[in-house]
């Protein structure tokens, strides 16, 4: 049984569609160990205790300095005994100690198709303020392994969605949600579950 550690900063619309999977069996092999949030009174909390699921809530700010929300944040994730540390909307950097301690195991879900609209600055409604400025006739959703950079680590499945005339950040926004967020992370969390992907030379290999 494959233990996710889901770290979440606002609402947690990906961690419903990661409950909701589960709940239908499209994620099978899986349970949510725990629930992480770099924000107090967000509704992702909300969603983890309607499930019964453990939630903590680590800011950054309650620390003294960031070495010791770093540590704390490691030991936190040790604690539950996670296998897989899905990022559903976190929104703060993650230490060096933990990619290197869950080095291929943790995921991110991002708002575009990688290798476009990434990196420092792209998150959230920013994503698509910029699809939209350049024109962009096809976005999209990425989902990649972490590593230390920014959106850079191995990419293991991509979704375009179309961008129509008459869009606004936030129209795209759903959009990209509904038709290729809410199905990637989960399928990505199957497929791991179920041994179907390993690693090499920075690269995702998917056995189907």
């Amino acid at each position: 049984m494959l233990k996710l550690g889901v770290l979440v900063s606002g609402g947690g619309t990906n961690f419903q569609a990661i409950l909701d999977r589960l709940s239908d069996g499209a994620i099978t092999n899986t349970e949510v160990a725990v629930v992480i949030s770099s924000k107090k009174d967000v509704y992702a909390i909300e969603r983890a205790k309607k499930h019964k699921i453990p939630s903590v809530v680590l800011t950054p700010k309650d620390f003294k300095d960031r070495s010791e929300f770093h540590q704390t944040l490691l030991s936190t994730v040790n604690e539950y005994q996670v296998d897989l540390i899905v990022l559903a909307g976190y929104l703060v950097i993650l230490p060096e100690i933990l990619i290197k301690e869950y080095r291929n195991r943790i995921i991110n879900i991002h708002p575009s198709l990688i290798p476009a609209f990434c990196g420092a600055g792209f998150y959230g409604l920013k994503v698509h303020e910029a699809v939209l400025k350049r024109g962009v006739k096809l976005t999209g959703a990425t989902v990649h392994f972490v590593d230390e950079g920014t959106d850079t680590g191995p990419i293991l499945l991509q979704k375009a969605v179309e961008v129509k005339a008459g869009d606004t950040p936030e129209l795209l926004q759903q959009r990209v949600m509904e038709e290729a967020e809410w199905s990637l992370l989960p399928k990505a969390i199957d497929l791991i579950a179920n041994g179907k992907v390993r690693v090499e030379n920075n690269r995702s290999i998917i056995e189907e």
